[in-house]
């Protein structure tokens, strides 16, 4: 069966997916939300360079929880593409893609895994979702309204009819939507 690209993100009530400077504090990690059975699910995670910069090797402080290092961990164990236009490969832990992004995301998902993370940024998110390489959108939307920041979707070239497959509701307030392409 070839491998799926799955779009996973939090998302704010009012559909931005970080703060006007970046920040992402109003993100819940809810345990009773199962990432950590979705990294289980994954072996690949995409990036866009600059969430690479900022994600790609972060390190959790030593004061956060097992859970926490437990999880990053589990992020650092997967294998890494970032797709970036100027940069080439500035360490060994990421294969980086310059061009023809729908013949490499092909080739990635016929080879034989588990499913895929797009991880993100936007730009990337847009490009993946214009040239037609997302299989499932996998949206937590958190309890909270920013008023501005970067938002989920933007220049969005053409209509997707989605099917909702699954509804989670956690005691946190965040509501986890996965939809497939009809």
């Amino acid at each position: 069966m070839k491998r799926k690209i799955i779009l996973d993100l939090a998302v704010t009530l009012d559909g931005f997916i970080e703060g006007k400077n970046g920040e992402v504090d109003w993100c819940i990690m809810d345990p009773d939300m199962g990432f950590v059975d979705f990294l289980h699910q994954i072996d690949t995670i995409l990036y866009g360079r600059k969430s690479y910069d900022l994600w790609g090797q972060f390190t959790p402080e030593m004061e956060q929880t097992d859970d926490d290092h437990e999880m990053w961990n589990l992020v650092h164990s997967k294998d890494k593409y970032v797709f970036s236009r100027t940069q080439q490969a500035a360490d060994d832990k990421a294969i980086y893609i310059h061009d023809h992004i729908t013949e490499e995301v092909t080739k990635l998902k016929n080879k034989p895994g588990r499913d895929i993370w797009l991880y993100g940024g936007g730009s990337l998110i847009t490009t993946f979702i214009n040239l037609g390489l997302v299989d499932e959108f996998r949206l937590s939307v958190h309890p909270v309204i920013l008023g501005e920041g970067k938002p989920l979707f933007t220049d969005i070239k053409q209509r997707l009819n989605l099917e909702l497959v699954n509804t989670r509701t956690f005691s946190s307030g965040v509501v986890q939507m996965v939809y497939r392409l009809r």
